[in-house]
């Protein structure tokens, strides 16, 4: 890892607007953001109060601010960013795979793969999200992924920098057979805790999401018992009765899986689980591809929810990143035709071939807003949902340094996990080191 970096002439997004600034990284976080005017670092203003300041660092942690602005500008390593925009990393909560890897089956090479892949996509963090199988399957996956996890997090200088894996989202086998989605009907099962306490075993801990269905026999003290262990409980693959859904989210539920997919609509006489969701002040994922949700829809969902309660995910299976043909997700056939991915068996939608920049891209022509205002629902929500928005979701003093910067067409230019470069378009940054 370099220990010192600093980030030249960048668009910096600071809360909801961009700023012209540099940032000083250090130790994989960010040290010192010093806002830019007329092209050379300003000394004068604060960008949040536009007061005048004594320092000569405008906003700096205690450390980075001991040293002068020479100090600041002679950093070991610098990137210049030519005016790309930097925005925080994205966290995909929901992902099955990509790049011909399914987190049902993948081993540690597998998820070195794919996460090079997801680093192309802007991705700093993510949860593999392992679905329905036999529990010894299941186990066994679990156990893989979570070595992955552990000797991620035991290595502070990673020889390749990668996103970094938060957790995993259990997603089945608690699921309601009448929504199933793409999940085998006779490996589901009802709400168990003790099996749960053996899978959370294997996975060392790192279960961090389950989707399970409310109306499951046994599913509102299963939501109590997880959410008291501090498992996120997300109510999807559902079709639950308003109460029934209510019920789960005051048991501690605070998550929606890929709102209105595998989800009971509503109608006027049925308010069902969906406007439970809508209703509530719990998180809902959405799948903005254009396929599982009407444009309209994505704008219906955010005026409904409001920015701060939609998280935006991929759902994306192994098929992501390439082209279409027959591909699996959890050992079940999946034909790719146009993008849309259908079991081959019964035609049903199987998961996406989306992506995170992709994902953003879409949810500004869909609801024509600005990233300024959408960033949040591919960073900062997804982190306040798991409880980490103290350490990453936003660029703030102190937080890691999980960025991503983009240049003109929304263009992906770098992605930074950590402060450490997980992917840098060499074309169009140019970067140099010192000493």
């Amino acid at each position: 890892m370099n220990k010192q970096l600093l980030l030249k002439n960048g668009q910096v997004l600071i809360g909801r607007e961009f700023v012209a600034a540099d940032l000083r990284i250090e130790d994989g976080r960010i040290e010192g953001i010093f806002p830019r005017e007329n092209g050379e670092v300003s000394l004068r203003r604060d960008w949040h109060s536009g007061n005048a300041v004594a320092t000569d660092i405008v906003h700096a942690t205690p450390r980075a601010a001991e040293r002068s602005a020479a100090t600041f500008v002679g950093a070991a390593h610098e990137i210049d960013l030519n005016g790309a925009r930097v925005i925080p990393g994205f966290i995909d909560i929901h992902t099955h795979g990509g790049f011909g890897v399914d987190f049902n089956q993948a081993d540690g090479n597998d998820l070195q793969k794919v996460m090079a892949f997801f680093a192309s996509q802007g991705v700093t963090a993510f949860l593999p999200t392992v679905m329905t199988d036999e529990p010894d399957a299941i186990a066994r996956q679990l156990e893989r992924i979570a070595q992955v996890a552990h000797a991620q997090n035991m290595a502070h200088s990673a020889s390749v920098p990668c996103p970094r894996i938060l957790g995993i989202h259990l997603e089945g086998p608690f699921l309601a057979e009448s929504h199933r989605g793409a999940h085998p009907a006779y490996l589901l099962r009802p709400c168990d805790l003790g099996l749960f306490d053996e899978l959370q075993c294997a996975a060392g801990g790192m279960i961090r999401i389950v989707t399970l269905s409310p109306e499951l026999e046994g599913a509102i003290p299963f939501t109590r018992a997880l959410a008291a262990r501090g498992v996120r409980v997300s109510i999807g693959h559902s079709g639950a009765s308003y109460e029934v859904a209510m019920a789960a989210i005051h048991a501690g539920a605070n998550s929606a899986t890929h709102i209105m997919n595998a989800m009971k609509l509503m109608h006027m006489h049925d308010p069902a689980i969906l406007t439970a969701v809508l209703e509530s002040d719990i998180y809902a994922e959405m799948i903005c591809d254009g396929i599982h949700l009407h444009p309209a829809i994505v704008r219906f969902l955010i005026k409904a929810k409001g920015l701060d309660h939609m998280i935006a995910v991929t759902d994306s299976i192994m098929a992501t990143g390439l082209s279409d043909g027959r591909y699996s997700i959890g050992g079940t056939e999946v034909i790719v035709e146009g993008g849309d991915a259908k079991l081959a068996s019964n035609g049903m939608r199987a998961g996406s071939t989306l992506t995170m920049i992709g994902a953003l891209r879409n949810l500004q022509v869909f609801s024509g807003r600005g990233i300024e205002e959408l960033s949040r629902l591919v960073s900062e929500n997804p982190a306040h949902m798991l409880g980490i928005d103290g350490d990453t979701g936003s660029i703030e003093l102190g937080k890691r340094a999980d960025l991503v910067a983009l240049g003109a067409g929304d263009v992906l230019e770098m992605t930074m996990a950590g402060g450490q470069i997980a992917y840098l378009l060499q074309k169009r940054l140019f970067s140099k080191s010192y000493g």
